[in-house]
């Protein structure tokens, strides 16, 4: 992103990768590079399409014998489309993400040193078979833990509460620890685009939106529950009737920890909305469960795999109580319609 002091605007996208390499001289000498600018766009304007294309390209490059493959991109996103390029990419090679918080004409400017520093991540041998890793601020996080926690700050990406995966240390990257890297799901093919709503429980939620959603044809909901997993009696209700028509998971907006699953037996409680049918997305967050709902849709995998797989990388079970057997057969009597 750049400033044009003539137009009286803001920064905008408008450097290639030649631009954004010619910033890191030592790179080009120390590492064999195959560039290719995808897109110019803000990070916010990115959709699937943009995301799945970027990881063919990568694809095809380690197939083609690069060691790895490094995506620079705006940040307004990253933490979603990190885990996205996660959960299909199937390869050993790294595949890295980063970009910058502050701009290229800003005092302090931390782009180059964020891809020097993916540069380093990508081509370590420690880093193969981790899947996709995002490296900022000389801090290496897991795709699926990483969020976006600060606006402005060049300290903004943490992955609470467990911690980044590894520093880059006088050059080297030094790995603390490894999360378990899961099967990649099947690529989406198909030319439906399914529809995830995000919905965020605040203080006096009626379910009126929840209900518009379902109204609107939504192919699944996501949502962001007070606190371990709560919501409002009313808002109870209405994901009773949701629940009937779409999967709906159930994360915490907090943040960081995980959603329970039989500690509070109130109604619009944990508990309460799992015998209800909603599926628990454990330690994931908003963002990721999303991402994680909408590849699953994507691929066509019905009721039972979405609770499997959303249980297995959440890490939580559905918990006791829950009704997936009366559940499961409302979902096979719509589907054999």
């Amino acid at each position: 992103m750049t400033r044009d002091d003539g137009d009286g605007r803001g920064v905008t996208p408008s450097l290639t990768v030649a631009d954004l390499l010619a910033a890191v001289p030592g790179l080009a000498n120390s590492t064999e590079l195959l560039t290719r600018t995808l897109a110019t766009a803000p990070g916010a304007s990115l959709g699937f399409a943009d995301v799945l294309a970027a990881m063919d390209w990568a694809r095809q490059a380690v197939d083609d014998g690069a060691a790895a493959a490094v995506l620079v991109q705006g940040t307004d996103t990253l933490e979603e489309t990190s885990y996205l390029l996660d959960l299909h990419w199937d390869r050993e090679q790294p595949l890295v993400l980063t970009g910058a918080m502050r701009s290229p004409g800003q005092p302090g400017a931390d782009g180059p040193a964020n891809i020097l520093a993916a540069s380093a991540v990508a081509t370590a041998p420690s880093s193969r078979g981790l899947g996709v890793l995002v490296t900022i601020n000389d801090e290496v996080h897991a795709a699926r833990r990483v969020r976006k926690s600060d606006a402005t700050a060049p300290d903004a990406f943490t992955s609470a509460p467990f911690g980044p995966l590894a520093r880059i240390h006088e050059g080297a990257v030094v790995y603390a620890n490894r999360p378990r890297r899961w099967a990649a799901l099947p690529r989406p093919t198909g030319t439906h685009v399914p529809r995830v709503a995000l919905l965020e429980a605040s203080l006096g939620d009626d379910g009126a939106l929840l209900e518009a959603v379902c109204d609107a044809g939504y192919d699944g909901v996501v949502l962001s529950a007070f606190g371990a997993g709560h919501v409002s009696a009313t808002m109870a209700d209405a994901v009773s009737a949701a629940v009937e028509h779409v999967p709906v998971l159930l994360t915490s907006r907090t943040g960081s920890g995980s959603v329970l699953s039989s500690t509070y037996g109130f109604t619009g409680s944990e508990q309460d909305l799992l015998a209800r049918g909603v599926v628990s997305a454990g330690w994931l967050d908003a963002h990721k469960a999303r991402i994680l709902l909408w590849s699953l849709i994507a691929t066509g995998s019905p009721l039972r795999r979405i609770r499997e797989v959303v249980a297995a990388r959440g890490g939580h079970p559905g918990g006791p109580g829950s009704d997936l057997d009366s559940t499961m057969d409302r979902w096979r009597k719509r589907d054999s319609q």
